[in-house]
């Protein structure tokens, strides 16, 4: 009989409590990682097409996501496992907070306090007239404050913050980015022949398509077909209704949780929130290098279109279908006052405006 034990199978004592949890975690969200950086460059390379230029990589993720995923019979979603959520969870919050260093005093400063009053005014009043007549309507408050989020802020962007308080499900992030592509593109092509044809200014024509249009890829598109001054202006216009996106994401928040009762008061705060006001902040007391705007301004857009890509993969069409047709009626609505009142407030107290 040999006198050596056998060899045992266990991990050793120091490496038991250390390298197992990592390695699980690792297991968990590496092919989730795979999935959405997959779909972050398929999105990306879609973008580089000129034909999909003006159409944001965020729009463009989910919509992969979804196609995907169909096509593979929801396979991917298998593949990607349970971390899938815990990705785009991350990739979201992280990507707004970055967002933050897009604001600066010398951006917003370009505008004026009558551009930005006018970013300001149509804000509010779009979300609250989308948030009034959804109810109207019969739609569900989830998916009705993203639509009216997507519409009066910043689109894809702001649809994505406004899920942390609104308790949305993902078909109904879905929907709300759909309409806001629907009707984002109908503007880049309508606004410009309007421009033309009400006899805007440059500046007059820049504050409208920048306060009413909903996202800034679109915004973009819109204004610079009217020269470089229209699309500068249009582009910080904007950048007055990101600078709100903080606010408005804790305001609607507070209210639903009031609305909810006393229980629902105690959900976490989104901390996210604070990260992006924190950083735009430090833009205004700190001179920040261009280049870490522009790195950060990358890197964000980077995590919100995979988050995006994420969320699409788990989405199935008849998920939407069901939905049915007034929800997108209502984004129809919201697209026309967002229209009409930006224009009207452009035509009263900006010259050259009408």
């Amino acid at each position: 009989m040999s006198n050596h034990a056998a060899p045992s199978s266990a991990p050793p004592v120091g490496l038991t409590g250390r390298v197992t949890p990592a390695l699980a975690r690792l297991a968990v969200l590496g092919p989730a990682l795979v999935a959405a950086a997959g779909l972050t460059a398929a999105a990306f390379g879609l973008h580089a097409v000129s034909l999909f230029g003006a159409v944001s990589p965020l729009i463009l993720a989910i919509a992969i996501g979804m196609l995907a995923n169909f096509v593979a019979g929801g396979r991917i979603t298998t593949f990607a496992g349970p971390g899938l959520s815990d990705i785009a969870r991350f990739a979201l919050r992280f990507g707004v907070v970055l967002l933050g260093f897009q604001i600066t005093p010398q951006k917003l400063a370009g505008l004026g306090w009558i551009g930005f009053a006018i970013a300001a005014a149509t804000l509010v009043a779009t979300f609250t007239f989308t948030s009034l007549v959804g109810r109207w309507m019969g739609i569900r408050r989830e998916l009705g404050d993203l639509v009216a989020a997507g519409t009066s802020i910043c689109g894809a962007s702001a649809i994505a913050a406004m899920t942390s308080v609104s308790r949305s499900r993902r078909e109904d992030v879905a929907y709300a980015i759909a309409c806001v592509t629907v009707f984002g593109s109908v503007s880049m092509i309508l606004f410009p022949l309007l421009g033309d044809l009400f006899g805007l200014t440059a500046r007059a024509y820049g504050i409208w398509t920048g306060a009413a249009i909903h996202e800034v890829a679109q915004v973009v598109a819109a204004g610079f077909q009217r020269g470089t001054e229209a699309g500068t202006i249009a582009t910080i216009a904007k950048l007055d209704r990101v600078v709100l996106l903080a606010p408005m994401v804790l305001l609607v928040g507070r209210l639903r949780r009031a609305e909810a009762g006393e229980a629902a008061a105690k959900v976490p705060f989104p901390l996210f929130v604070l990260g992006f006001a924190a950083l735009a902040f430090a833009g205004s007391v700190i001179d920040i290098p261009p280049v870490v705007v522009s790195i950060a301004g990358v890197v964000a857009t980077v995590l919100l279109t995979g988050a995006l890509g994420a969320l699409g993969l788990a989405i199935r069409p008849a998920d939407l279908a069901r939905e049915g047709w007034r929800p997108l009626a209502l984004a129809a609505l919201s697209w026309t006052f967002v229209t009409v009142f930006s224009y009207l407030m452009v035509a009263v107290f900006v010259a050259g405006g009408a």
